[in-house]
């Protein structure tokens, strides 16, 4: 399907979620490309006409338990859910891991009872599918180790406001092949969109991930390369993404990583030989003048703060569907007919 800049008057959106969306957002993998298509359409309503959306989820109420500290994640999560009139309670798990004190299966059983969805933000991928498993209510992954999928809907959220279609856009990535490259390549392919990765040899993305991004690039129609060239990867890119060199819980690799990491900052150089309207994103926090430059990450170039501001908009969308939102709401003369 090509997708086409967002307006007030045009979106696309399927208008009956209970045929088409998962239970949980466990994975960017839970999704289908229509359901990935029709999350950024949504989002894009959701931001253009955000009062039409006020009271979507009045009487909802959603729990969050943190295992890692959090500024973007807990806020836009936060003010999303009060800006659909519902209700979140936060539990700061960073002095012990959830189910230090107790199964997860008896922490599921509790809170079901007790909240409409469930957000975790973890060390581990086992213990955000071992909570989908346990809970009959809708669970959201807000990072794991392994995927981070509200950001990467995100970033190609900012990236069709900025492009429009994104099957013609390409989005390099230079850095470590953490849980943010694992989400844009599923998300990218999902999308038909091209995507380049760079990384040292050794830090390469996850191979099962890898192999699942390659299977849907094949049937959408793009292509996913990885490579150890930063150069390369960014040659000609509309997008250019880079993430810490050390993420939360990899604190002890730090030093050995800041010898490892240099050749892949992006400074003005590399941003030079990608295309000349490429624009520069960062999932945040940036750790500045390590793995980008103030010259860049402050310049005109980039959307950070755009790629922030639209967390909100984006897991707005995500609560909408999976509590249950009143897809009357959306009005049927900004819809176009999607089929999946």
């Amino acid at each position: 399907m090509s997708i086409q800049p967002l307006s007030q008057k045009e979106v696309s959106i399927k208008p009956e979620p209970k045929t088409f969306w998962s239970r949980d957002l466990v994975s960017t993998r839970d999704l289908t490309p229509e359901e990935v298509a029709a999350i950024l359409d949504l989002a894009g309503l959701m931001k253009a006409r955000p009062a039409d959306f006020r009271g979507a989820l009045a009487g909802k109420q959603l729990v969050m338990f943190f295992e890692k500290a959090s500024l973007r994640t807990r806020l836009t999560f936060e003010a999303g859910m009060a800006g659909l009139g519902g209700t979140t309670m936060f539990v700061d798990q960073r002095q012990e891991r959830l189910d230090a004190r107790e199964t997860l299966s008896d922490i599921a059983h509790n809170v079901e009872r007790w909240v409409n969805g469930i957000v975790l933000r973890t060390f581990s991928q086992a213990t955000i599918e071992g909570m989908a498993e346990y809970a009959s209510v809708p669970v959201i992954n807000a990072l794991s180790d392994l995927e981070h999928p509200c950001q990467g809907l995100t970033d190609y959220f900012t990236l069709q406001e900025r492009f429009g279609d994104l099957k013609k856009v390409t989005l390099a990535y230079v850095g470590d092949g953490n849980n943010v490259v694992h989400s844009l390549l599923l998300t990218g392919a999902s999308l038909g969109s091209h995507v380049r990765v760079a990384t040292p040899k050794g830090y390469e993305p996850n191979a099962r991930i890898l192999a699942d991004a390659l299977a849907i690039a094949k049937k959408t129609g793009c292509t996913i390369e990885v490579m150890n060239d930063p150069h390369k990867a960014v040659a000609g890119a509309n997008a250019v993404y880079t993430d810490a060199w050390a993420s939360m819980g990899q604190e002890h690799e730090t030093d050995l990583r800041a010898q490892i990491f240099p050749p892949y900052q992006v400074n003005e150089k590399l941003m030079s030989e990608a295309s000349p309207n490429a624009i520069f994103l960062h999932c945040l926090p940036a750790h500045r003048n390590e793995e980008v430059t103030d010259a860049v990450i402050d310049s005109e170039q980039s959307v950070v703060f755009d790629q922030a501001e639209n967390r909100m908009h984006v897991q707005k969308a995500i609560l909408f569907l999976l509590l249950g939102g009143d897809m009357a709401r959306i009005p049927t003369h900004t819809m176009r007919s999607t089929h999946v």
